[in-house]
């Protein structure tokens, strides 16, 4: 993996000001966040920071503004809670730059904490304008993106802010580009790779680029169907895009060409309506009824993919098997993820996850805690996976 500086690198830092990317585009209800993950994930650089004596300035976006400002997209709604696990004061400033900024940071002692608000009210944040990037910059002596979630976007607070200070990765976006480059950079093989959701059409992209990089790869959730109906499997009523059946053998085709094995299902759970305790039966692919639903996969391909589990080295998932939201179509999920967290828990497999609904998913199972690592990125999870350059990973390159 080509070296990205980190906070091993950045030398004595006492009393200077570290502009610090983040992600608090948290979850929100009546102005209270109602999950707070992506705030603990921050918490070990801003600690750490601040153990080097160093004030930290925090730079982030919540929602979609559009260059406006809009109270009801303010981040100061973020202070009360990021306060109460730091287990220290935050100051807020009312302004990313400028004056209103420049008073609060002036005003923190060494070790200090502010929170300035959303970057997005800004239309030269979305635009990387440079003039607006020199104004953040204005406010610091280096740059730390811990961002990993937003650096598939060339924003100026998550890529042109490299080009104005010395730039560092995170503790979270070091953890995020090492985890990555072990599952697809520089993997230990051989390497399965799981890909759910619902259509082909989102996934054209990552399927292409991992069928040439992968020795298996898992098909499940409704865009299996898809790769069934490609082969000239009736899938009844259940979600398809049939007219992307060419797309699906072409991806069949350079999978056989590139040595990596497809595993579809070979057999399902079916129910006629997508509803909680539903009556559901299990399927054989040559007994799927006309106003059938595919919902889940069958108990025999969650086994065929333990089994190519215990045969690899390591583990990429991205996507549910089925409708994990709605039992019983969580049950070959949950299966499939308990087999990976208890062959990583035991050094057996590194597992690594993310984008999209997979984090819900392995949260659903219980596993998290026993992943080798699970994302909280989305887009940018994806586009790694799609072999997409990351500008705000590639600012940090030496």
């Amino acid at each position: 993996m080509t070296s990205f500086p980190t906070l091993d690198d950045t030398g004595p830092i006492a009393g200077q000001t570290a502009l610090v990317r983040v992600d608090f585009n948290v979850p929100m209800e009546d102005g209270r966040v109602t999950d707070d993950t992506r705030l603990r994930v921050a918490l070990p650089t801003i600690q750490r920071l601040r153990d080097a004596g160093a004030k930290v300035a925090l730079l982030a976006h919540f929602d979609r503004p559009k260059g406006k400002v809009v109270p009801a997209m303010s981040l100061k709604p973020v202070v009360d809670d990021l306060e109460r696990l730091l287990g220290a004061p935050v100051r807020f400033a009312e302004d990313c730059v400028g004056e209103a900024a420049r008073a609060v940071l002036d005003d923190l002692d060494a070790g200090g904490v502010a929170l300035l608000e959303n970057v997005r009210f800004h239309p030269g944040e979305e635009a990387n304008d440079p003039a607006f990037a020199a104004q953040l910059a204005a406010l610091g002596q280096l740059y730390v993106n811990d961002a990993f979630s937003a650096a598939h976007r060339a924003h100026a607070s998550t890529e042109g802010l490299a080009h104005h200070l010395p730039a560092f990765a995170g503790e979270s976006m070091r953890r995020e580009l090492e985890a990555l480059d072990k599952a697809l950079g520089t993997p230990v093989k051989p390497v399965l790779g799981i890909v759910g959701g619902s259509k082909v059409s989102t996934k054209l992209d990552l399927l292409q680029n991992l069928v040439t990089k992968l020795d298996r790869l898992a098909i499940g959730g409704g865009m299996a169907n898809t790769f069934l109906h490609a082969q000239g499997v009736d899938v009844g009523a259940s979600l398809c895009e049939k007219d992307l059946a060419d797309t699906a053998r072409d991806i069949m085709a350079a999978a056989r060409r590139a040595d990596c094995e497809l595993l579809l299902p070979v057999d399902v759970v079916v129910a006629k309506a997508v509803k909680p305790g539903i009556e559901a039966g299990v399927r054989a692919l040559d007994r799927i009824a006309a106003d059938d639903l595919i919902l889940d996969a069958g108990p025999e391909t969650a086994a065929r993919l333990k089994r190519a589990m215990d045969l690899s080295k390591t583990l990429i998932w991205n996507g549910p098997l089925g409708v994990f939201e709605v039992p019983p179509f969580d049950a070959a999920t949950v299966a499939a993820a308990q087999h990976a967290a208890t062959l990583a828990k035991a050094g057996q497999l590194t597992a690594v996850a993310g984008g999209g609904d997979t984090g819900a998913a392995l949260n659903h199972a219980g596993v998290v805690d026993d992943m080798t690592f699970v994302s909280t990125a989305g887009g940018a999870f994806l586009e790694w996976m799609e072999g997409k350059p990351l500008p705000g990973v590639d600012a940090l390159r030496r």
